[in-house]
């Protein structure tokens, strides 16, 4: 309410009806109504029914600020234990029978209600997620725009419009995107893009690691031409790098991971959708380039059943050819700069939702997304479950042993490819950069590189960053980051030039290699001493995992 002034919101009904509201639905405990009808008690017309064991606040009034807001009268149908009413799209909706299921827990709900949440909502939910989560009858009718009072305009949103366009073709490298990115981007999404578990050790030792590794130039060998394509679980590919998965792309441009496929479609660039994906994967996929190719990242579920519906669409599309059942996340990272910003409502308590299960009071982004994300899974028993659900190839992503990598291995041909990561740094801070994991390997147990294809990712800021990986044995480089901040910089075009300038400098470094294809990398053109005297120097450890192996399989 401002100025003390109480407003009644107006709502058009199913039969096209504006509608006075002076109480609204709330599923719960069943309180007895003030008439003798639901109807005449809440202000409906004859078209509009309340719902079977609903309860009213027959007192409740709703005015037009900033969409719907109680009245002083009632302010108590915001209480711990109420639902949320929010309007999405135009639409007012009761979303309570949702509360129990939302995967970021019914805070991130009861903080929206009241009020517009179009623009909180639409970034991080694919389309059609209402229709499939929702029952029809939560839809409770139209908001009359008149009555709402467009939302106050940051400072933060003010500076970035009048930021204006950028011409991301003056743009060098990729801290230069990146600086353009934050400046475009909100707060929320740059804090969730840019945070890291803990002190950000490890997020800035992936890139450090590459500074300790040099390059050994060959003179007076013909660098004319210079091939950059390579083949990655049989598929021609026109670059070693591939996008990572990464989340909630939308929340850096409403392109999101549709507009990261357009952008490095060009370039025969694998893309990895990931399981947060901000869009649907049909539409992630729609009019990619003719021979582009997919790969879907999943977090099992707490309830398999999700995970298996999610399973049977994705076999369903042919360009995406493999799954990534990534391992190095169970469960969040302590990730202070997303927490900071935070996405959970403020002032509210956290509530079991009627499933006994506590949900944690305090979060950002990341924290949400891991809701329900299982922690029971286990060498013996996951992948013989994912067996019976896709016959896709398998990437198991976040091995960050060598121990890890040999026991991958022993699961060919079902496993294909592993993926040395430490989530960005975002999962356990000071665990070991990709790098390490992969000088591990060629010191334990090199046959790994020759059974598998072995990719890896994190810290890629140069196209020199990828050559050494790709010197050391890896198949192929991901970058997550690069791509988001890419596409928060300028949408596709973003996108586009991240994959041309890492390009150039992949090609320009093979060429002062004297190297004119990919296939010829090997550890002859680089110096990685420094590094290789930080590497993990204990016992291989692979007798007793040989052991294991066999016992349990």
């Amino acid at each position: 309410n401002r100025g003390n002034k109480k407003l009644e919101e107006v709502i058009t009904g199913t039969r096209n009806e504006k509608v006075l509201t002076p109480a609204l639905v709330r599923c719960s405990t069943p309180q007895k109504l003030r008439s003798t009808t639901p109807q005449k008690a809440a202000g409906l017309p004859g078209g509009m029914r309340l719902r079977r064991n609903s309860a009213l606040y027959a007192d409740t009034r709703f005015t037009g600020t900033r969409g719907l807001q109680p009245s002083e009268q009632g302010n108590s149908f915001f209480g711990p234990h109420t639902p949320g009413i929010s309007i999405l799209y135009g639409d007012v909706y009761d979303v309570t029978q949702f509360l129990p299921e939302h995967p970021g827990g019914s805070k991130v709900v009861l903080k929206l209600a009241g009020r517009d949440a179009t623009e909180e909502f639409d970034p991080i939910h694919p389309s059609g997620t209402l229709a499939e989560n929702l029952d029809p009858s939560c839809k409770l009718g139209r908001v009359d725009p008149a009555t709402l009072v467009a939302p106050a305009v940051s400072e933060s949103s003010a500076k970035r419009e009048q930021e204006g366009p950028v011409d991301v073709q003056t743009l060098l490298n990729l801290d230069e995107i990146e600086e353009v990115a934050t400046k475009k981007i909100s707060q929320k999404a740059w804090a969730y893009y840019y945070s890291a578990s803990d002190d950000l050790f490890s997020k800035s030792f992936n890139n450090q690691v590459y500074r300790q590794i040099l390059m050994r130039p060959r003179v007076f060998v013909d660098c004319t031409n210079c091939d950059t394509t390579t083949t990655l679980l049989g598929h021609k590919v026109g670059l070693p790098l591939y996008v990572a998965p990464a989340a909630m792309a939308r929340l850096a441009h409403p392109d999101g991971e549709y507009g990261i496929a357009q952008g490095i479609s060009s370039f025969g660039a694998l893309q990895i959708i990931s399981n947060n994906a901000s869009q649907k994967p049909e539409e992630i996929v729609a009019n990619s380039a003719p021979g582009q190719i997919f790969g879907w990242q999943i977090y099992v579920q707490n309830d398999r059943a999700k995970s298996i519906a999610m399973l049977k669409r994705i076999n369903a599309l042919p360009n995406i050819k493999f799954i990534v059942l990534t391992l190095d996340a169970p469960v969040p990272g302590k990730r202070e700069h997303d927490e900071r910003v935070g996405s959970l409502g403020r002032g509210l308590d956290a509530i079991s939702d009627g499933t006994g299960e506590k949900r944690e009071a305090k979060g950002g982004v990341g924290k949400t997304l891991f809701f329900g994300t299982a922690t029971d899974l286990t060498w013996k028993t996951t992948l013989a479950w994912l067996k019976e659900h896709t016959d896709l190839p398998i990437v198991l992503k976040g091995v960050q042993t060598h121990e890890d990598a040999y026991l991958a291995m022993q699961f060919a041909p079902q496993i294909k490819a592993i993926i040395l990561s430490n989530h960005g740094g975002r999962a356990m801070d000071t665990a070991p950069p990709a790098v390490h994991t992969l000088l591990e390997i060629r010191k334990y147990c090199p046959e790994v590189l020759s059974r598998i294809e072995v990719w890896v990712d994190g810290g890629i800021k140069r196209g020199t960053d990828v050559v050494k990986a790709l010197c050391l044995g890896a198949k192929a480089v991901g970058v997550g980051r690069a791509a988001l901040f890419g596409l928060g910089a300028g949408g596709k075009e973003g996108v586009e030039r991240t994959f041309e300038i890492l390009q150039a400098e992949i090609e320009t470094c093979m060429r002062l290699l004297g190297v004119s294809k990919v296939s010829e990398l090997g550890p002859k053109h680089i110096n990685s001493r420094a590094v290789e005297r930080d590497i993990y120097d204990g016992h291989a450890g692979l007798e007793k995992v040989g052991l294991w192996v066999s016992a349990k399989l």
